[in-house]
C-alpha cells in the first residue's frame, strides 16, 4: 500500500511539474524570426553570423536614394511605387541618416547616373534596358549641372540636408547594378571601414548586387531590411526575391528601428 501511494504522488507531483514547466517550454521553443518589412517572419536553419558594429570601422551606404525610384514623380514609381509604401522606405532611409549624423557614423552614397554615351551601348540585360528605355537617372553629361536639380537622377529634397553637408562620400555612379563599375569601395578602404550598415534603392536590383560584392571584398553586410523596396509586377515581386539573399548571404538583417537603437550606442 505505501509503495502504491508513493507511486500515486510521483505521479500526481511530476504531472504538476510539468503543467508549471510547459508554457517555460513553449517559449523556449518559440521560432526564431527575421526582421520583414510586413514584421516577423520566422527564420530559417541557416547560421546567423551577426555583427557588432565597432566605432570608427562602421559605415551606412545607401545606394540610389534618387527622384526616379523613391518620388511618385519618379520614371520607376509606377512599379516600384507601391513597395516603397509599404516598407516605409523614404522614411527609414531618413531615420538612417539622421542616426548616422548624430552619432557620426560615415555616410556613403553609391548613385545611379547615365549619361548620353552611356545609351550608346550595344546590349543589356532586362531591367537595364528599360532603364535606357525610360530615361532613368539621366544627365546631361558628367561635367554638366544643367537640368540635374529635381530631377529623377537628383536626391529626394528630405536626404539633401544629409547627403549634401559637405561630410557625406558621394561615389562615382555604378552603371548596371552593382559597385563593380565605380570607386565605392575605395572610398571606403580610405576610410578605414570594414564593416556597412546597407539600404537604398532597388532590393533585388543595387541593393542585393552591392551587398554581393561587398562580401566578396571582405566587408562584413548588414541589410536593413525596411529601407528598400523592389518592382512588385504580377507574379513577380522582387523585394520577396531579395529578401531571402538577403538573410541567406548577409552576416544579418536588421529592421530599422533596430539599426538606428544600435547606431545610437556608437556616439
Amino acid at each position: 500500500m505505501t509503495f502504491i501511494l508513493r507511486s500515486i504522488i510521483t505521479t500526481l507531483t511530476a504531472g504538476a511539474v510539468g503543467l508549471a514547466v510547459a508554457p517555460l517550454l513553449v517559449a523556449q521553443s518559440a521560432k526564431p524570426t527575421v526582421p520583414h518589412y510586413a514584421g516577423a517572419r520566422d527564420d530559417v536553419p541557416v547560421p546567423r553570423p551577426g555583427m557588432a558594429p565597432e566605432k570608427g570601422r562602421v559605415a551606412l551606404v545607401v545606394t540610389d536614394p534618387q527622384n526616379d525610384f523613391l518620388s511618385p514623380t519618379g520614371v520607376a514609381w509606377g512599379v516600384v511605387g507601391q513597395s516603397v509604401q509599404e516598407n516605409n522606405t523614404v522614411e527609414h532611409i531618413e531615420s538612417l541618416l539622421k542616426a548616422a549624423k548624430t552619432s557620426g557614423v560615415p555616410v556613403f552614397v553609391s548613385p545611379h547616373y547615365y549619361y548620353p554615351h552611356d545609351h550608346q551601348w550595344k546590349f543589356g540585360g532586362a531591367l537595364e534596358v528599360l532603364m535606357h528605355q525610360i530615361g532613368m537617372f539621366d544627365r546631361k553629361g558628367a561635367l554638366k549641372q544643367e537640368g540635374f536639380t529635381g530631377s529623377g537622377a537628383d536626391w529626394l529634397d528630405r536626404y539633401k540636408p544629409y547627403i549634401d553637408d559637405g561630410k557625406t562620400v558621394v561615389a562615382s555612379p555604378h552603371k548596371v547594378f552593382g559597385p563593380e563599375s565605380n570607386d565605392l569601395v575605395l572610398q571606403l578602404r580610405k576610410a578605414d571601414v570594414r564593416q556597412v550598415i546597407l539600404a537604398g534603392m532597388s532590393a533585388n536590383l543595387c541593393t542585393e548586387s552591392h551587398m554581393r560584392e561587398l562580401l566578396e571584398q571582405g566587408f562584413e553586410v548588414v541589410v536593413v531590411t525596411d529601407a528598400t523596396a523592389a518592382a512588385k509586377l504580377p507574379g513577380f515581386d522582387g523585394y520577396e526575391a531579395a529578401f531571402v539573399n538577403f538573410r541567406l548571404i548577409a552576416s544579418d538583417v536588421w529592421n530599422t528601428a533596430q539599426t538606428v537603437k544600435i547606431i545610437a550606442t556608437l556616439k
